[in-house]
């Protein structure tokens, strides 16, 4: 269902967040990882943040679920984008940077432990996570898409089940779309 609104909506989606500032949020991900990290962007969506990073000098692997946004991330970031979803995720401590932003959320509620534990596999120790939900403590469905909404006890919850990754902060913040009225809970995460 949810792929299925992102295949039909490609076009409308890629526009409505290309351009969105996440500079704010990106200082908070990038802060202590080195020049050349390699950055896993996990539902990278249009492609923007892949962008971003292989602009700051980062190297970058990025996947999704929609064959219509891979189609346009791999134009407009020049790298290959792979059609995958998150339990393709196989590798062992490859990346020293995992970035979910606004994509776990679709990931229903009880297949989020064993997604964050293969995400989780593929962090590198001492390596920097961020991922981002809709603010909120309950699975829904709005216009053809599937949420999990996550809170600070929720997200708690989640992290205390996972080998060696903790919390290092959170915060709630506006969405970055000037038209839309949302509150989104961040977190940076690292892994022991």
């Amino acid at each position: 269902m949810t792929i299925q609104f992102y295949q039909d909506n490609a076009d409308d989606f890629f526009e409505g967040t290309v351009n969105v500032d996440m500079s704010n949020i990106y200082h908070h991900f990038t802060k202590n990882l080195s020049k050349g990290a390699l950055i896993l962007d996990a539902g990278c969506g249009s492609g923007r943040d892949t962008k971003a990073f292989l602009d700051m000098g980062y190297s970058v692997e990025a996947f999704d679920a929609s064959s219509e946004l891979v189609s346009r991330a791999n134009e407009y970031t020049g790298i290959e984008v792979k059609l995958a979803l998150f339990n393709d995720v196989d590798s062992l401590a490859k990346y020293e940077a995992i970035w979910c932003c606004a994509s776990l959320l679709h990931v229903p509620e009880v297949e989020l432990p064993l997604t964050l534990n293969k995400l989780a596999e593929a962090l590198k120790p001492g390596g920097t996570w961020y991922m981002s939900f809709k603010y909120g403590d309950k699975q829904r469905e709005k216009d053809g898409r599937s949420f999990t909404d996550i809170n600070e006890q929720r997200l708690t919850t989640l992290v205390s089940n996972l080998n060696n990754i903790g919390i290092i902060f959170t915060w709630i913040s506006e969405d970055n779309r000037p038209s839309r009225n949302e509150k989104w809970l961040n977190a940076i995460l690292v892994k022991r």
